[in-house]
């Protein structure tokens, strides 16, 4: 059985959303923090400054969304989602960075953030990048998910000799379509607009395909796919 997944996990109405920040520079801290404290509906759980510490309080506070930095002593960013992403799955993660390599990106979405914000960013912008993972949004601007596609490609084309390793989950024509705008960096509206249903049913094709996958999020199934050629990316 699955863990809830950003489609399916029933949204708390009236509870904060519950935020850990992770950093390696305190000013940085700090300045997220009075971005995120200023609103009613956000509340700071907690701060870490090094991936291993990151784990450790993810495990004992288990936060709604993550801010997490990329570099970090001790343990990367990267490696603390990895771990994160195994043992608290319902924790959303926003990887936060001055660089928008394409190693980079694709590392932090195979180790399974959800969203990827550089550190250039407006701070007045980061309560709604967290409202929108919190809501099921993999954030990912057009620039980064062209990047994606490019990677996702190259991963194809270097897979196309492997065989299957298990038996691949059938997906329904309509849950395929709804693969492939995800891989282009869509999130739900768009989806939604571009296959002319609601946004409600776009999350429950996205629960479905999820479900059908075991995985935990929009980006791990498209990783999964574009391996296990059920989707090809070009």
């Amino acid at each position: 059985m699955t863990e809830p997944d950003e489609a399916t996990r029933p949204a708390r109405r009236g509870d904060p959303i519950r935020v850990l920040i992770v950093d390696d520079h305190a000013l940085i801290r700090r300045s997220l923090e009075m971005a995120l404290s200023a609103e009613t509906d956000i509340e700071v759980v907690g701060e870490a400054s090094d991936g291993q510490e990151a784990i450790e309080l993810a495990d004992r506070l288990t936060p709604d969304v993550m801010l997490m930095d990329v570099r970090m002593p001790r343990r990367s960013g990267i490696e603390a989602t990895r771990e994160i992403k195994a043992s608290v799955p319902s924790t959303r993660i926003i990887m936060l960075t001055v660089s928008d390599e394409e190693e980079d990106l694709f590392d932090a979405i195979k180790a399974g953030a959800t969203g990827y914000l550089l550190k250039n960013v407006q701070l007045d912008e980061v309560p709604e990048a967290v409202r929108g993972v919190h809501e099921g949004q993999s954030l990912i601007n057009p620039a980064m998910a062209a990047k994606l596609i490019t990677e996702f490609a190259n991963m194809s084309r270097k897979e196309a000799e492997r065989p299957p390793q298990l038996p691949v989950p059938r997906l329904t024509d309509r849950e395929m379509e709804v693969l492939r705008l995800v891989a282009k960096g869509m999130n739900n509206r768009e989806i939604a607009k571009q296959l002319f249903i609601s946004e409600n049913t776009v999350k429950n094709h996205v629960r479905n395909i999820l479900d059908k996958l075991q995985l935990h999020s929009r980006m791990e199934a498209v990783v999964y796919a574009v391996r296990e050629r059920m989707l090809e990316i070009t």
